[in-house]
């Protein structure tokens, strides 16, 4: 075990303020040869500010890092990477206007007699997705793969760079579950080469099958580490929150209303066929299926962000035209995106900005806005959804990743919307924001709202759903009820390839 090997990389005394908030206090943590290390802990604790710095994204305050007993200076990303670091951001840093090879190799392109080899790049860059087991032409450009694909283009990018540490950020977020298993077996040839990994998840059934040793942050601060072998879920939850966190899946019993959304033959070109599905008043609905099954698209065909071929829409019983997001909108349809930062959010405006810009008719006298009436609708859901941020002018782009989500969901509360569509409401977030998400969904299905949920996780499918869709290949394979559904069912349906009658 560690303790008798010596550190490959030391932080010690990693101090660093943002305006109105102590980020990082006094941060110590050893990272180990071979060995993974989980970090984990509430968005807002630090783990990724703690990771940037250690990047070279920011510069801490105070505080030293040593790399094999000797003190370095990382003053940016490229010293970072010319000392064997790697990092792979939860929210993914791919260049979309270019290809695979040159996303994988931009900065450092291969030459030849001072021209890019390109045949060189592609033929490497070919060899990388095949260890990654992403069989897919390096040709192509970026913006065509799902999220899932671009998050494995992703790590061949770091395993070209040979590096000593590797930094995982949420690598698992938009995986599947044979893509989750790959990425581990390849972690376990990082470790058996003697590369460092810190794996940063929420996700605790993952983080005790790969870890060796579990870091906990909590408040900018490094309250514990443990040994993953020696511990449990609830003991690494207990030093995470600093309380017991129970009943996540908090789901109160809503009264049904009539149908306030229902979908007849929705399709798309080459994709979606004749989807059909009703939504009532307090309920909420969870949409499953495998990563690429075709559930995102279903929603981003009925708000009109995506054409569709067919499709007859029906808001309390009564037909209406949605040919683009803000039909969508006057339809009173909301929709928190899978991709906050991209689809959610304009991360250089304030968090008061991001928060009424869905609903700024409410706010608004005539053609200017009631600045006043702006910044009590932003403090009540700062308030409701308990975003951690130092006031309602600050940056979004400030902010962790799970108060960023808040912020987009706020964004769409503020709407006050019939229906609600919610795209992996928590991904990324942690158990405690999760608990709270969950519980302002049932608060919302118990005043009448409709909600659909698309969600990866199928204990969260089976925890908030009243009803379950599930989805394959661009078709509803089958409708399950709270009552009868379970995992094993899900996923029959889930991967079945003959057709539902």
């Amino acid at each position: 075990m560690s303790e008798a090997r010596t550190p490959f990389l030391q932080m010690k005394g990693i101090t660093k303020r943002f305006p109105g908030v102590l980020a990082l206090d006094e941060v110590d943590l050893d990272i180990y040869p071979g060995e993974v290390l989980a970090l984990v802990g509430e968005n807002g604790a630090g783990k990724s500010t703690l990771m940037k710095v250690l990047s070279g994204v920011y510069k801490a305050d105070a505080g030293s890092v040593l790399i094999q007993g000797k003190p370095v200076e990382i003053n940016g990303p490229l010293d970072s990477r010319a000392l064997g670091i790697s990092i792979i951001f939860q929210e993914l840093s791919v260049l979309n206007n270019m290809d695979i090879a040159e996303n994988i190799f931009v900065g450092r392109e291969k030459a030849r007699r001072g021209f890019v080899d390109k045949k060189a790049q592609h033929r490497e860059a070919a060899l990388l997705l095949e260890r990654v087991g992403l069989n897919i032409d390096t040709n192509m450009k970026t913006h065509r793969l799902s999220t899932a694909q671009k998050q494995m283009v992703e790590v061949a990018k770091a395993l070209s760079l040979n590096s000593r540490l590797i930094i995982m950020d949420e690598p698992t977020s938009s995986l599947t579950d044979a893509e989750t298993i790959k990425l581990f077996e390849i972690i376990q040839k990082l470790k058996d080469e003697g590369v460092a990994v810190v794996f940063i998840s929420h996700r605790m059934n993952e983080i005790f099958k790969v870890s060796d040793q579990i870091a906990v942050m909590r408040d900018g601060a490094m309250v514990d580490l443990m040994v993953t072998k020696e511990v449990d879920e609830q003991q690494v939850i207990g030093a995470m929150v600093g309380r017991e966190v129970t009943d996540i899946f908090v789901k109160e019993t809503a009264p049904i209303g009539e149908v306030a959304l229902e979908v007849r033959n929705l399709s798309s070109k080459g994709f979606l066929k004749d989807i059909s599905f009703h939504v009532r008043a307090g309920e909420i609905v969870g949409f499953a299926g495998l990563v690429g099954a075709g559930r995102s698209e279903v929603m981003r065909a009925l708000l009109g962000i995506d054409p569709r071929e067919s499709g007859e829409i029906f808001i309390h019983g009564k037909p209406v035209t949605v040919e683009n997001p803000i039909d969508a909108l006057k339809a009173g349809l909301g929709f928190v995106p899978e991709d906050r930062k991209e689809q959610g959010l304009i991360l250089k405006m304030s968090v008061k900005a991001n928060t009424s810009i869905a609903a700024l008719d409410s706010v608004a006298d005539g053609w200017f806005i009631n600045r006043e009436r702006e910044t009590e609708l932003t403090e009540e859901y700062i308030d409701k959804l308990q975003v951690k941020t130092p006031s309602h002018e600050q940056k979004v782009m400030n902010l962790s990743g799970g108060n960023q989500q808040k912020v987009v969901i706020a964004k769409w509360l503020a709407t006050n919307p019939t229906v609600l569509i919610l795209d992996e409401p928590t991904r990324g977030i942690d158990v405690g924001a999760k608990k709270e998400i969950h519980a302002l969904m049932s608060e919302m299905a118990v005043s009448g709202v409709a909600i659909v949920m698309i969600s990866s996780e199928l204990p969260e499918i089976l925890g908030m759903s009243d009803r379950i869709y599930v989805m394959h290949e661009g078709r509803l394979k089958g409708e399950l009820d709270r009552a009868e559904a379970s995992q094993e069912l899900i996923m029959q349906m889930a991967v079945s390839q003959g057709r539902e009658e």
